[in-house]
């Protein structure tokens, strides 16, 4: 997911971008302890997509409180 994507949504929908985001790194990590997971690297990839969404969030909040 690309951080350009991201700052086009509204507040809302990032919301719910990280809720489905943080339930698929779940997921993933069940399937992990599981000895499931046909593809490690995308526990990296999700990690990263919740970071960037924690960022832009961040940001705006700053924005509004300055």
């Amino acid at each position: 997911m690309k951080a350009k994507q991201l700052r086009e949504q509204s507040p809302e929908e990032l919301e719910k971008t990280l809720r489905d985001l943080e339930e698929q790194l779940f997921k993933l990590r069940f399937q992990k302890s599981t000895g499931q997971i046909e593809n490690p690297i995308k526990i990296r990839e999700v990690r990263k997509d919740i970071a960037r969404v924690l960022t832009i969030l961040n940001e705006r909040h700053a924005e509004e409180s300055a």
